[in-house]
């Protein structure tokens, strides 16, 4: 990327708090720097109120009418047009986009780099004591006054939890509310992200020697904290996405730290789905956060996703395992895909496999593991076969729409 190229961090997170001192201490830290927000709560009165400011304060507003009823549809056809503004102005060196409260980031990360514009981070501010607060929180978002549009059904729990996971980087807040079970719940939840503190300065300097920089310093005499660092790191929006299909997502590892404990829980066997149904609710409250991916033995060519938060659970058809595919169908998956196939792969089943992962304080991982193992096909309806499998009660077919 060239010096005068203009890079885009997308800063977001239900946590606005937190999410607002990540921002300003961009704009603190990074000279040429600028941030827009755009500020949906006004969606009701027809328009999306957009905020461009600087270290300095506020140097532009504006508004855009709804898009098919819709504030985000609204939001991404001004948002673009806004970046393209500071690319070809050639002074703005990083662009900050400030997500509203429930706009999650990967649909705006996914937009801005389908237009060609650089994405060099994406960016979920955490205020680690609200961690659980917000992950068992099963309010709609329009009870909350947070809906993105009329037909918007997500809750608070579930947009989070994909707000938290999405991001390569969680910019944490030094909370003083927050403790060692915080801390650890964040660390699972999310093992892979990089984890950089709000309001600590470089390494040379003292933490919150944040000062913005005088007019006309050079970048390289500025000194940076990690959250500046990290948002010129590099971002892959196609590859953040395969990390989030439900066929290789990666997902957390086995572990016990500070009175919270993650539970990977794998079989070969398919379910049997009237025995799983009966035991949703007691799984999806067993946790404050599941996912993963599962089979039933009425349906076996089907790969289910598994994604429950705030005790709700959301179950979707993620289109066929690999093991049912022609060879020639093999050729168009993507190599992740295969990747991740590879690596599960069973003489007898392929890919098919249960994988699912559970994270919560005080989490009874041997009471969870035997309530899910009792759901498995026993020795003698194993034996029956698919023939005998796909006469069995079809009760997923409420979650799937079949």
């Amino acid at each position: 990327m060239s010096d005068n190229e203009l890079s885009v961090a997308i800063v977001g997170g239900l946590h606005a708090d937190a999410r607002r001192a990540a921002v300003d201490q961009l704009l603190a830290e990074v000279p040429g720097s600028v941030a827009l927000h755009h500020d949906l709560s006004t969606a009701a009165d027809g328009t999306v109120r957009r905020t461009v400011r600087d270290r300095t304060g506020v140097t532009g507003t504006g508004e855009t009418p709804l898009v098919n009823d819709c504030a985000c549809c609204a939001l991404r056809e001004d948002l673009v047009p806004e970046l393209e503004r500071f690319a070809r102005d050639g002074t703005t060196r990083l662009a900050v986009v400030e997500l509203w409260d429930s706009v999650e980031p990967r649909a705006m990360a996914e937009v801005v780099a389908a237009s060609g514009l650089t994405v060099t981070s994406v960016i979920t501010a955490v205020d680690p004591a609200l961690l659980l607060p917000y992950l068992a929180n099963g309010d709609d978002l329009a009870e909350r006054g947070l809906a993105a549009a009329a037909t918007d059904q997500r809750t608070v729990a579930d947009t989070f939890a994909r707000q938290l996971e999405y991001a390569p980087v969680l910019a944490v807040t030094d909370s003083p509310e927050a403790d060692d079970e915080d801390r650890a719940l964040l660390a699972q939840l999310h093992p892979t992200a990089r984890r950089v503190p709000l309001g600590s300065g470089h390494p040379g300097n003292p933490a919150g020697a944040l000062a913005p920089p005088a007019a006309g310093a050079a970048d390289a005499a500025t000194p940076r904290s990690p959250l500046a660092e990290a948002a010129f790191a590099g971002f892959d929006a196609e590859a953040a996405a395969a990390a989030q299909h439900p066929a290789c997502a990666l997902l957390p590892v086995d572990a016990d730290e500070c009175g919270v404990a993650t539970l990977v829980w794998q079989g070969r066997r398919p379910f049997h789905p009237e025995r799983l149904y009966a035991a949703l609710e007691d799984l999806t409250c067993a946790a404050a956060r599941s996912r993963g991916r599962f089979w039933l033995a009425d349906r076996p060519d089907t790969l289910l996703h598994w994604d429950a938060a705030g005790g709700a659970l959301c179950v979707e058809a993620a289109g066929p395992w690999l093991a049912s595919l022609p060879d020639a169908a093999w050729d168009l998956v993507p190599p992740l895909r295969r990747a991740a196939a590879a690596l599960d792969w069973h003489p007898e089943h392929g890919d098919r496999c249960q994988h699912l992962v559970f994270t919560s304080p005080a989490l009874d991982r041997d009471g969870l593991a035997r309530l899910l193992e009792s759901c498995l096909l026993t020795d003698a309806e194993y034996a029956g076969g698919r023939d005998a499998w796909a006469r069995l009660p079809r009760p997923f077919d409420t979650f799937l729409e079949v």
